[in-house]
């Protein structure tokens, strides 16, 4: 793996970097991966995430690079809505209790293989939809079952840029990191 990503974040196998170089989709969930898991919710009923302006870059610079990108979350909330429409993402699904027929869907209209679709989640949900993936991936503070089984867990915490990192994997390993100089909104 490129010196870059090893002194940014870790040491990546051989067999990581295959996986990353093949990915032209990337799912991600959000509560626990673009947030930190956390909900606020406030006396009129409002409910309130934060979300790491890195991570969006990120994103950006995926679609920039021509890496489509997903949410498939089990919440419904207009803050997702959001800001995913302004990171340009597409393909949102919200309120998705079967998060594995939203994948199917995916896959079938995008006619991708599975070999070119990583995940990114936090928790036991997300492993229905990780295990068929070509590149399963977790934030550090995933749940010890993801951890043990994806390929790859995060450096960074879910909120806190761990999204940024698997972006800067696939970028890093597609030949595509500094393309991009656009804005994190």
């Amino acid at each position: 793996m490129s010196s870059l990503f090893t002194q940014m974040y870790q040491v990546v196998s051989p067999e990581i970097e295959h996986k990353a170089r093949q990915i032209k989709l990337v799912i991600c969930d959000v509560d626990g991966v673009f947030s930190d898991g956390r909900i606020y919710m406030g006396n009129q009923g409002e409910e309130l995430k934060a979300f790491h302006t890195r991570d969006g870059y990120g994103i950006k610079a995926l679609r920039h690079a021509g890496i489509e990108v997903a949410v498939i979350t089990g919440r419904d909330s207009v803050i997702v809505q959001q800001r995913m429409t302004s990171l340009t993402v597409q393909y949102i699904y919200q309120g998705q209790e079967n998060k594995l027929a939203a994948f199917a869907e995916l896959q079938q209209n995008l006619k991708l293989e599975a070999s070119e679709i990583a995940f990114i989640g936090d928790d036991l949900a997300d492993w229905a939809v990780m295990q068929y993936c070509g590149l399963s991936v977790t934030v550090q503070d995933a749940h010890p079952y993801l951890c043990l089984h994806a390929d790859y867990r995060c450096t960074l915490p879910g909120g806190f840029g761990a999204v940024r990192e698997l972006c800067d994997l696939l970028l890093i390993s597609q030949g595509k990191f500094a393309e991009f100089s656009g804005s994190s909104t």
